[in-house]
């Protein structure tokens, strides 16, 4: 079976490339490499450098492989960003997967997991998260990625087009193997910022507000393992594909973690008195985002290997430590 993965140089795309591969999927990688990385792809997928929204480039890749169905990956994803420069999100997200879904409707495919995000709840309703929660997105990064679920919605009803919705918060670590992990420039995630830090490439961490109503006063979020992603990604695929039928989850750990445990188990795993400043408040930053897995536990069978904050910076600090550079040479 032969799997589409845009956005497959990504961080959560390339893990899911590589976990695709060792099930003995056939895996083909688009990407436009603005944010992915050509050194994170599995030299075992051909890499395909364009955008979704050339069609041209689209009926490249399709023609030249008979595609069973496609994962997408390929978005902008930085809240702040999204904030200024909502244009670019709204074109780039939403015009990309809808390229990508005509393409797919003119050569017969008719399955993809779309990588969603909980940011389409905006503030949240319930502590977990449902996925029956009301939707109401506080950006444009949120507001974009809804939409397309709308689309597939209706590209569902309309083409039969079946589709697996993934929403999720915040993925650390790295791949066991230590040969991917997490590289972006510049960095936004708390994770690797914190290891930045322990490698002497920051000053310190900056913990934006200590005063929120939380038992240590910084934000508390959910942390969930880029590898348990993967495996998610690849399960719903497969369910998606089995039971010929559409469906919508929460992916996270239940439960979540505060900025100053995160930085507090970062010094436990990596041995460095990592240093930490608060400082004021973001704008428009819940106190608390929690997503409940139970849905997809109950109905997929899905089991996250990773529980603890240690495991999880744990790989990413072997990812870290040993390319302090990221992918570049």
């Amino acid at each position: 079976m032969k799997i589409l993965v845009c956005g497959g140089a990504g961080y959560i795309g390339s893990h899911t490339v590589k976990e695709l591969l060792d099930r003995n999927y056939e895996v083909i990688v688009a990407d436009n490499l603005v944010t992915g990385h050509k050194g994170a792809v599995d030299k075992r997928a051909p890499l395909y450098v364009g955008d979704l929204k050339d069609e041209t480039f689209l009926d490249k890749v399709f023609t030249e492989h008979t595609i069973d169905a496609v994962i997408d990956f390929a978005a902008y994803s930085l809240v702040g960003e999204s904030v200024i420069e909502p244009y670019k999100y709204f074109e780039n997200n939403i015009g990309g997967t809808l390229s990508l879904l005509k393409k797919m409707r003119e050569h017969g495919v008719k399955y993809i997991v779309f990588s969603s995000t909980a940011a389409t709840y905006g503030e949240p309703e319930n502590i977990p998260i449902l996925e029956s929660d009301r939707t109401n997105p506080t950006n444009p990064y949120g507001d974009s990625k809804l939409a397309v679920e709308k689309i597939l919605h209706w590209f569902d009803e309309a083409y039969g087009i079946k589709y697996a919705v993934l929403r999720y918060f915040n993925a650390a670590g790295a791949h066991h193997s230590g040969t991917i992990g997490e590289d972006h420039k510049p960095e936004s995630h708390l994770i690797p910022i914190i290891l930045q830090a322990a490698l002497g490439q920051r000053s310190h961490v900056g913990i934006f507000g200590d005063d929120y109503p939380t038992e240590d006063g910084s934000c508390i979020r959910d942390y969930i393992h880029v590898t348990d992603l993967a495996d998610a990604h690849v399960l719903s695929l497969e369910k998606t594909m089995e039971e010929n039928k559409s469906r919508t989850y929460n992916l996270g750990n239940g439960k979540g973690f505060s900025v100053k445990q995160v930085v507090e188990a970062a010094r436990r795993v990596t041995g460095i008195d990592i240093p930490a400043k608060i400082e004021p408040r973001r704008a428009g930053d819940p106190s608390v985002l929690i997503a409940s897995s139970d849905k997809i536990i109950k109905e997929l069978g899905w089991q996250p290997k990773y529980y603890t904050l240690e495991e999880m910076i744990s790989t990413a600090w072997n990812w870290h430590k040993n390319h302090p550079n990221g992918f570049e040479e």
